[in-house]
């Protein structure tokens, strides 16, 4: 199996029914990191040294959030802006410590599909607005294995949960 990190950013995670039960997915699987942000840092003061120094002992990331306005959730981009700084990414440069390393990324909305669609409300579907990730992904050298958008978040039934969990826990037990 593959040595997986997930990083899970959810300012609101008691209130989220979806992501309360995807979650699950990450527990009891030796393999598998399952990192709350919100619990790990309430204070927002991300230990970036020790962070970088964690990554390389994984094989992938996943980054498992909600969409907040329009965007990752302010502690993950936080987080991205101080780990994945400029700065140590040109200074490794192809010889980046993910290089070679797979992302994946599983974002709930509250919006249905089609308001994320060119002729909905938001006029932008989740991933454009995760394009930052996405490049933030790419520029360390690293693969985006899989997106996984998941709208409607909070309407979803039992079986329509199950089914994400189960597309979840597909991409953990990949090698």
């Amino acid at each position: 199996m593959n040595k997986t990190l997930v990083l899970f950013a959810h300012p609101y995670f008691e209130h989220s029914k979806a992501n309360i039960k995807l979650t699950k997915v990450y527990q009891n699987k030796e393999y598998v990191t399952f990192r709350d942000l919100y619990e790990e840092y309430p204070d927002f003061s991300i230990e970036t040294f020790k962070e970088r120094k964690r990554l390389p002992a994984y094989d992938r990331i996943i980054f498992h959030m909600p969409l907040i306005w329009f965007g990752m959730p302010p502690l993950l981009k936080l987080w991205i802006d101080e780990v994945f700084e400029t700065r140590w990414v040109i200074h490794h440069g192809k010889n980046s410590p993910l290089a070679g390393k797979k992302a994946c990324i599983i974002v709930t909305a509250g919006g249905s599909a089609q308001s994320f669609s060119e002729e909905g409300f938001f006029k932008l579907n989740a991933k454009r607005y995760l394009s930052s990730l996405i490049e933030s992904i790419g520029i360390n050298n690293m693969s985006l294995e899989k997106f996984i958008a998941i709208y409607d978040a909070d309407q979803l039934s039992q079986e329509e949960i199950s089914r994400y969990y189960d597309e979840i826990k597909e991409i953990i037990e990949k090698t």
